[in-house]
């Protein structure tokens, strides 16, 4: 999976190989030089000083867009200069958080207006329903922007086929917005120690979840109701769809593909393959009033060089249980992350595995020694300590920025400085191929098979 950029002196880098040739550094990411915000560069180059800004567009000002905004703020050199939605609500709450920034920008409602007006933008941020993801990404790509598009890419393979080909074709950076892949804590344990170092030796079982409490119907002010002809124009039958449109076919793929397809993704990353089955199960349980199921569980199969390899994969809308991370297991040892550090990242050594204090010396884990303990076996008290090798190896790795900031910052230096996308399009459209076929299989209620050619553009 290698992105189309080429750094300044004209090179191919690989993502791999950027990692590659920082293992110096210890934490898996440059740290040789400063681009925008300080974010990786790559080895050799230098620190642009009279860095230009980056003039960018944000297509759809909802609740996606804001947390985009509000990382593209802490982002130096990007100068946002105009706002889109067709929501008056939408429009107003973000031109005014912008403008409190220092950020003056102009305010659309039709994408296409914005783009036949604003003639020095360099890139737009996508963050609209998702079936209207392709339309507009495809012509911000026409247009000659660069585009971030939140993922799912689309709830159509044709249209999400559609921009990897315009991407293509007009020579345009087009970044999917899984943002795990900028992640360092998620850099540093999959291509550090998952697949550089081996830790975990072969991996066959992979488990993941996430799992959300009960939610009602999203409302609306109602002074800021959208009249049915206007509603009618772009596409929704009521407020109700507008609000809520991740629950209805015509504008999304449901919770799998909303809430699951972030850590679906990662799923090839570890492995190094796309699936080969899948089965599921799901239905619409407990919602009465919305199209999509609100539960699905979910058996991926993949044919690794290795052997084969399963990942399990839940995702509930009405109870927070556990919460949302992923697991890998190998016969060597486990490894356990989450988007949301406070749960604790951690990696478990089988016993039979080789010694992992090395890697405690290379600042790559951490070793954890819980406090003695007492144990009474009939009156005899022995003093118990668990050793980090019978128990959890901590992960040394932060991150003090928002989680959507650091895939942003891999988007604006691929611009400015040619390293490599993260999540290029042809990855995303992995991803879109492996999510929403999910769908097709809890409704067929079988085994469903992939062919290779299926993730091909």
């Amino acid at each position: 999976m290698k992105s189309r950029s080429d750094n300044m002196s004209g090179g191919k880098w690989s993502r791999r190989d950027f990692l590659r040739s920082s293992a110096s550094a210890g934490l898996g990411i440059a740290l040789t030089g400063r681009t925008l915000s300080g974010a990786a560069m790559l080895p050799g180059q230098e620190e642009d000083q009279n860095l230009p800004d980056l003039n960018v567009a944000v297509i759809g000002a909802g609740q996606q867009g804001r947390i985009l905004i509000e990382s593209c703020l802490r982002i130096p050199g990007i100068r946002m200069k105009a706002v889109c939605d067709i929501w008056a609500y939408s429009q107003r709450y973000a031109s005014r958080y912008l403008k409190k920034y220092g950020h003056e920008v102009n305010v659309y409602e039709d994408y296409r207006e914005l783009l036949s007006k604003e003639k020095d933008l360099d890139a737009a941020i996508v963050a609209t329903p998702d079936w209207m993801h392709a339309t507009q990404t495809n012509a911000c790509l026409e247009a000659g922007l660069h585009v971030y598009c939140e993922k799912e890419m689309s709830n159509s393979l044709s249209k999400a086929r559609s921009m990897v080909q315009t991407a293509r074709k007009t020579g345009k950076l087009l970044q999917i917005g899984h943002q795990r892949r900028s992640n360092p804590r998620y850099l540093h344990a999959i291509d550090r120690l998952v697949l550089d170092k081996k830790i975990l030796g072969r991996v066959s079982q992979i488990y993941a979840q996430w799992n959300r409490a009960k939610m009602d119907m999203y409302g609306w002010p109602k002074q800021y109701t959208m009249d049915q002809n206007k509603l009618a124009k772009y596409g929704y039958a009521s407020m109700t769809h507008f609000r809520n449109w991740r629950w209805f076919k015509k504008f999304a793929g449901g919770p799998i593909v909303d809430l699951g397809s972030h850590q679906i993704d990662i799923f090839s990353w570890v492995l190094g393959i796309t699936p080969s089955t899948v089965v599921a199960l799901g239905g619409k349980d407990y919602y009465k009033n919305r199209e999509w199921y609100d539960n699905v569980m979910v058996i991926y199969e993949f044919n690794t060089p290795e052997g084969k390899a399963r990942a399990m994969y839940q995702v509930q809308t009405t109870t927070k249980n556990g919460g949302f991370y992923e697991t890998f297991m190998g016969d060597m040892g486990a490894l356990q992350i989450s988007e949301v550090p406070q749960r604790g990242d951690w990696a478990m050594r089988e016993a039979h595995a080789p010694e992992w204090d090395s890697l405690v010396k290379e600042g790559l884990l951490k070793s954890e020694k819980p406090p003695l303990q007492k144990l009474d076996t009939q009156n005899i008290f022995l003093d118990v300590r668990v050793t980090a090798e019978a128990g959890r190896w901590p992960l040394p790795i932060d991150l003090a920025k928002p989680a959507h900031q650091p895939h942003l910052e891999n988007f604006f230096n691929a611009i400015v400085h040619g390293i490599p996308l993260n999540c290029p399009a042809e990855v995303g459209y992995e991803t879109a191929v492996a999510v929403l076929r999910v769908n097709d299989a809890v409704e067929a209620r079988r085994l469903l098979s992939f062919r290779p050619e299926q993730f091909e553009v």
